[in-house]
């Protein structure tokens, strides 16, 4: 769960922790809670899940191509509604 929480910055720990949940409810990810001291809970994809994450490279992938783009427009927008 920390490193997740590592890699998703700018998301809340609670947003998080509703989005794992609602994951899992979904049969999307397997929560297992190992009984050690600090506590630590992992998560793994589903059969299901992997699905999921087969059509989500494709929006990475377009995502990745046009990054410049999407900031270029970002720009524009933020300088337009400065004036």
């Amino acid at each position: 769960f920390t490193r997740i929480g590592e890699l998703s910055s700018g998301i809340s720990q609670k947003m998080l922790t509703q989005t794992l949940r609602q994951m899992e409810r979904d049969g999307l990810v397997i929560r297992t809670v190992h009984p050690v001291i600090p506590p630590r809970v992992e998560y793994r994809l589903t059969d299901l899940g992997f699905t999921l994450s087969e059509a989500f490279c494709g929006v990475w992938t377009w995502a990745e191509k046009n990054f410049d783009r999407i900031g270029a427009s970002r720009a524009a927008f933020d300088r337009a509604r400065a004036v």
